[in-house]
């Protein structure tokens, strides 16, 4: 199964379990919220678990578009009546794993809710 191919199936179930499988030891999460990068793995697998326990069962893809080397991925989604509207931009590296993961997200209604969500779960995330 290929890295989008698992990205897509962990997304449909909202089980990030095989994460490690797809992404690069030194991957690069960047953030619509945070105005650093976010270096490493571990750093890429706590933003993206915080995203999927943020975002609910409205969150889905509606386009798509895949090169060798990339993927831009359009979302939507609702969270407490604001649409929530991105793209998730994916850098692969030649052996197939997310090298890079960045996020953006409009309008800025949804990019403050978005804020104050992802703050919360990752101060959770962190105790846990």
């Amino acid at each position: 199964m290929e890295t989008l191919e698992i990205w897509h199936d962990m997304v449909r179930r909202r089980d990030l379990a095989r994460l490690d499988e797809i992404l690069a030891e030194d991957c690069v999460f960047i953030s619509p919220i945070v105005h650093t990068s976010q270096q490493g793995r571990e750093l890429t697998r706590l933003y993206l678990t915080g995203a999927v326990n943020v975002f609910n069962d409205s969150f889905q893809y509606t386009k798509e578009i895949v090169a060798p080397q990339y993927a831009v991925l359009e979302f939507t989604c609702d969270v407490d009546g604001i649409v929530v509207n991105g793209v998730d931009i994916m850098t692969f590296d030649d052996a197939d794993k997310i090298v890079e993961f960045k996020v953006m997200v409009r309008p800025l209604k949804a990019v403050n809710l978005m804020h104050e969500k992802m703050q919360a779960m990752l101060d959770k995330l962190a105790t846990q």
